[in-house]
């Protein structure tokens, strides 16, 4: 099993609109930044994906995918799922539902915005197609299959809704978070590989890990190895990574991490 992280900013991405600073004007590849989100490369060339950013018709393409056999919503936000239209191509290709999963809060939000997906009374015109997607709920703590592997997913604060990690293997998996829950930190105990959300350095924030507080979180559950994700502008790759306690790192667009011992 592998990790391709496809996007690993924030909701601005990087370089950010109009903004002139040093890093969105960076010649480093890692600082360019798209919106949240990652596949699990798994065994028969299944595929799972994690989100469906604004950009992800531009992952998919950079990362060579042509195929994936599911899609796992961490929360219904903008910038996790308004590239789910991209997903048409890959259940008309399959010519059946694409499965994915959310929890019944965020099922309810997805239905909500994208009625032309999820309304079965909706019929497009003739001649057009729409994504098909078979959208299924999964409950905090029990786990699921999700494309032939098994998920645990695990609810994290975020504001003024709930989002959710998962465990898969020995891979922790965590963004948009403020705080572990009891439970989560349950789900995660002997993980060896985590992932976590970081914006910045210090300045709390009232839905997201700073990078301080994720340091706190991953020094808690103690992976073997930690990458960040969901980063802003106001940290430079370079910098973050010569920084970080050893064994914890910035991840960026395109790294893949190979998790065939976890």
């Amino acid at each position: 099993m592998r990790l391709r992280f496809l996007g690993t900013g924030t909701s601005f991405g990087i370089p950010v609109i109009g903004c002139g600073c040093e890093v969105c004007r960076s010649a480093d590849p890692r600082d360019r930044r798209t919106r949240h989100a990652a596949l699990l490369e798994l065994s028969g060339d299944r595929k799972l994906l994690i989100d469906s950013p604004p950009e992800l018709r531009l992952q998919l393409v950079d990362a060579g995918v042509s195929s994936i056999d599911g899609v796992f919503f961490t929360h219904a936000h903008a910038d996790h799922t308004h590239g789910i239209d991209d997903l048409r191509v890959f259940s008309a290709r399959r010519r059946s539902p694409l499965p994915a999963w959310a929890d019944a809060s965020n099922a309810e939000r997805l239905r909500a915005t994208f009625p032309y997906i999820f309304d079965t009374s909706y019929q497009p015109p003739r001649g057009t197609t729409r994504p098909e997607i078979d959208l299924r709920v999964f409950e905090p703590g029990r786990p699921f299959d999700a494309a032939g592997v098994t998920l645990t997913p695990f609810a994290v604060p975020h504001g003024d809704i709930t989002a959710f990690g998962f465990r898969v293997g020995a891979l922790g998996y965590v963004t948009d978070a403020k705080t572990l829950p009891a439970e989560a930190k349950a789900i995660l105990a002997g993980v060896r590989v985590l992932v976590i959300n970081a914006l910045w350095h210090g300045n709390p924030h009232p839905t997201h890990f700073n990078i301080e507080e994720a340091v706190a979180a991953i020094r808690e559950i103690a992976p073997e190895r930690a990458y960040l994700t969901h980063l802003t502008h106001r940290v430079r790759h370079a910098e973050l990574a010569r920084a970080l306690p050893e064994g914890i790192e910035p991840a960026w667009d395109s790294l893949v991490v190979a998790l065939d011992d976890t």
